[in-house]
């Protein structure tokens, strides 16, 4: 039988040939019935969690206790107000209590303290800023502006006060008027005494 195989690739024994052939298709064979898809098409996994909602049974056996609580309260009240033949309790003797007050006060009298210390420590300290050498370099500075000005500052002081204590009158002011538009020199405006 194996003189009558003939072997695809051309080999030194037909007979090693075929039972080497025979073993790779049978190998071939088993993978290929032990072969899985690819594409999964199986159920997808089902968890716990999703089904039994834990947070959701928790939350509404909270909102249960509560109501319970509640209605226990009402009850309470109802038979407080069964017993006693209703009568009305409006008066309210609580008065407010706070846990904190004291520390509270404590901590404000630390903080007013502290800012009065600060205070005194402020008031006491001796400034840093010398005015009269602000004075001083101020002088110099409008010295060396008067110096390199066209017209010195003390000139534009003396022609503001001159023109205070002019007054024009308002024919005057017309005369001056007309004769700026003629170009005509005006002549000065009467001083007032």
């Amino acid at each position: 039988m194996h003189r009558a195989y003939q072997p695809i690739l051309p080999c030194g024994n037909k007979y090693l040939q075929q039972k080497w052939d025979k073993a790779t298709y049978e190998e071939h064979k088993k993978k290929i019935q032990t072969a899985k898809p690819v594409i999964d098409t199986s159920t997808p996994a089902t968890y716990g969690h999703l089904h039994l909602k834990l947070r959701k049974l928790k939350l509404d056996q909270e909102r249960l206790s509560v109501i319970e609580r509640d209605n226990r309260l009402l009850l309470e009240k109802m038979s407080y107000i069964i017993r006693t033949r209703g009568r009305i309790d409006n008066k309210n003797e609580y008065k407010a209590k706070s846990l904190n007050r004291e520390k509270r006060e404590r901590e404000l009298l630390r903080v007013s303290q502290e800012n009065h210390a600060i205070l005194e420590r402020i008031m006491k300290c001796k400034p840093q800023y010398k005015v009269q050498k602000w004075n001083e370099d101020w002088q110099k500075a409008k010295n060396y502006m008067n110096s390199i000005t066209r017209y010195p500052q003390g000139l534009c002081k003396l022609q503001d006060q001159t023109e205070k204590k002019i007054k024009i009158t308002p024919k005057r002011e017309k005369q001056q008027d007309n004769d700026l538009k003629d170009g005509r020199p005006t002549d000065k405006p009467e001083e007032k005494n």
